[in-house]
């Protein structure tokens, strides 16, 4: 559905524009207005990630307001890049990804392409989403998570847990 990424866009907008966050439409799908869930907003600018932020557990009272703040969060406070500009925002693909409920697995039953991957080490917490363009194997997806968390992949010892995503893109 494409209000999920317009929510956020219009979240973005507004941020850069006023430096306010925006309430939930009310004119939003139940969904988004009646349950929680997780959320990623990744931002892709010319192709290139641009921004990437989100939750592992919901943080707000509904997926509305994750979208907002976690769109708000990835244009402006993603530490690897600088902040969004609102020129750029007019060529930026934006998703927005609804994470299921984690699990625990291990490194045989996962698939880089379908389930995204949460490493944990003491307080040390890696996230990799699925279906990252580049990311082929589940030891790169393992490796690529260790190394965000900062766990000394393959020894250091890990917990292992993976999730789906329900998808929902900007038009290009």
């Amino acid at each position: 559905m494409k209000e999920y990424a317009a929510l956020a866009k219009q979240a973005i907008q507004a941020y850069l524009r006023d430096k306010k966050v925006i309430k939930s439409p009310s004119s939003l799908p139940g969904e988004l207005l009646k349950t929680r869930a997780a959320v990623f907003v990744t931002l892709h600018f010319k192709g290139d990630l641009r921004g990437c932020i989100g939750t592992l557990a919901p943080a707000q009272d509904n997926v509305a307001l994750e979208i907002i703040h976690n769109a708000i969060s990835a244009a402006v406070n993603d530490f690897r890049f600088l902040p969004l500009t609102l020129p750029e925002l007019e060529q930026t693909e934006i998703s927005v990804s609804i994470l299921s409920q984690p699990q625990p697995t291990t490194i045989e039953r996962l698939d880089p392409k379908k389930f995204g991957v949460i490493v944990r080490s003491n307080s040390k917490v890696g996230v990799l989403l699925p279906d990252i363009e580049g990311v082929e194997t589940v030891e790169e997806q393992i490796q690529i998570a260790c190394q965000k968390a900062g766990i000394k992949y393959p020894k250091e010892p890990f917990e292992l847990s993976c999730f789906t995503v329900t998808l929902h893109k900007s038009e290009p």
